[in-house]
């Protein structure tokens, strides 16, 4: 039978790959149990709660949160660089020559 809505497909290409894991009993019937208390399948309740927890995840690895103390050191040295000492200095000429031969 083919699909007549567009979301319908998109929703079956969005969910074109597939995890496999298994769980103890008390686990499964806690997540059914759930899934039932939001009137949704298991499948939806499992994919939303994996994603949701994935997006944490992903959040708090990929920010960082700074004192404020951390912050004005930060911005400071932003408006009013540091300057180069000497050893920085070599560095960026050697790395100057290396580019240029």
């Amino acid at each position: 039978m083919a699909r007549s809505s567009g979301a319908h497909s998109e929703d079956h290409r969005a969910r074109g790959s597939r995890l496999g894991f298994r769980v103890d009993a008390q686990t499964k019937r806690a997540v059914e149990r759930a899934a039932a208390l939001e009137r949704r399948n298991l499948t939806d309740f499992c994919v939303t709660a994996l994603t949701a927890a994935a997006r944490q995840t992903l959040e708090r690895h990929e920010s960082l949160a700074l004192s404020e103390a951390d912050r004005r050191a930060f911005f400071e040295a932003l408006v009013h660089p540091p300057k180069p000492n000497a050893r920085l200095s070599r560095a960026l000429r050697a790395g100057r020559r290396r580019v240029e031969t």
